[in-house]
């Protein structure tokens, strides 16, 4: 399949919590690029509203989904044990800002059945998926609605097995990347050591095993990084950390400024904040959590009114900061500019 099912190098990726929002896709549409709206964390009727409100100003855009893990729907056993004794080490946190560590909530599926009817009901061009493979059923059903379907993988292995499921192309992400990492396989996990050193390796490895067309996503931050994952193979690079500062991006002005504050040095993969490893600036409360169970969406919940109370605290250090490992390149200014920089 060609390439211009994404009529452009540069896709801005689908940052759930508030960042992609439908002004900001917008942004990326007016500038030449391809923005995704995400539909994580969101109810159906919030998901229907952006696509609403991204069509109304004539935004080109897709929507992301998150794939539920009947795994976690509900834990096992011994996964609730490590949950009540992280809830536990939470308290300190909690009483830090006077809030509540809340019971455990194990039956969250994101609205899983409510969104894929809505966007068979009402499609849109794109629908990618994270965390997971929908299924062919789900894929078939989106295809036949018009949509193209995009499937996010980090492995060879998983590439094979999204590509078994007939989507239309594969976005290909590093663990270099900022927020989640995407695996779904039993072992990928987001490590390090499952993955080649770069995102344009890890795309020629994926490039020599599918014939999908790809998108590269993780650390690419500038026009040598777009140009290096183009060359190994990539159709178009999607970016997140380098519109994190833009100044239509939605995310928390608190997190737009510790992208730029030199007190922090480093990112590492945590499960600290939603019991899935994802990338992080590495701040205190990722260093006082390295052993958070893996229980996602379990562990979001938890921690989600320290997370809230530290945002309204302006306390950085119990943010969840997300970020890739090329943070330090991000800049502030309009999505035009940043992607001025990148195009050339």
């Amino acid at each position: 399949m060609s390439h211009d099912i994404f009529g452009t190098r540069i896709i801005a990726a689908p940052m759930a919590g508030g960042t992609s929002t439908p002004a900001f896709v917008k942004a990326v549409h007016d500038a030449g690029g391809l923005g995704f709206l995400a539909a994580g964390y969101k109810s159906v009727a919030a998901m229907e509203a952006e696509i609403r409100s991204a069509r109304a100003a004539g935004a080109r855009f897709g929507m992301n989904v998150f794939v539920p893990d009947p795994a976690q729907l509900p834990p096992s056993a011994a996964v609730r044990a490590q949950l009540e004794e992280y809830r536990a080490r939470l308290r300190p946190d909690a009483l830090r800002y006077g809030v509540d560590v809340p019971p455990l909530r194990l039956d969250d599926d994101d609205h899983w059945h409510g969104k894929m009817d809505a966007l068979l009901a009402d499609p849109v061009e794109l629908v990618s998926f994270a965390f997971g493979l929908p299924g062919t059923d789900v894929v078939r059903a989106l295809q036949r609605a018009g949509s193209l379907v995009l499937a996010t993988v980090t492995t060879v292995a998983e590439a094979l097995e999204a590509a078994g499921q007939g989507v239309d192309a594969l976005a290909v992400q590093h663990s270099g990347a900022g927020g989640h990492s995407a695996a779904f396989q039993p072992g990928a996990s987001g490590r390090n050591d499952s993955q080649p050193g770069t995102t344009a390796e890890l795309v020629t490895l994926v490039r020599s095993a599918v014939g999908l067309p790809l998108v590269a996503a993780g650390g690419v931050m500038d026009r040598a990084g777009l140009e290096a994952v183009l060359a190994a193979g990539a159709q178009a690079a999607q970016l997140g950390t380098a519109f994190l500062r833009t100044d239509e991006s939605g995310a928390r002005q608190l997190h737009k400024d510790a992208l730029a504050s030199p007190r922090f040095t480093e990112t590492r993969l945590t499960r600290a904040f939603t019991g899935r490893r994802a990338r992080a600036l590495a701040n205190e409360f990722v260093r006082d959590h390295p052993d958070a169970p893996e229980s996602y969406p379990a562990v979001h919940h938890l921690t989600a009114p320290l997370r809230a109370a530290a945002a309204a605290a302006g306390d950085a250090e119990r943010l969840n900061l997300w970020a890739g490992t090329g943070w330090q390149q991000a800049r502030a200014g309009s999505v035009a500019e940043v992607m001025a920089g990148l195009l050339g």
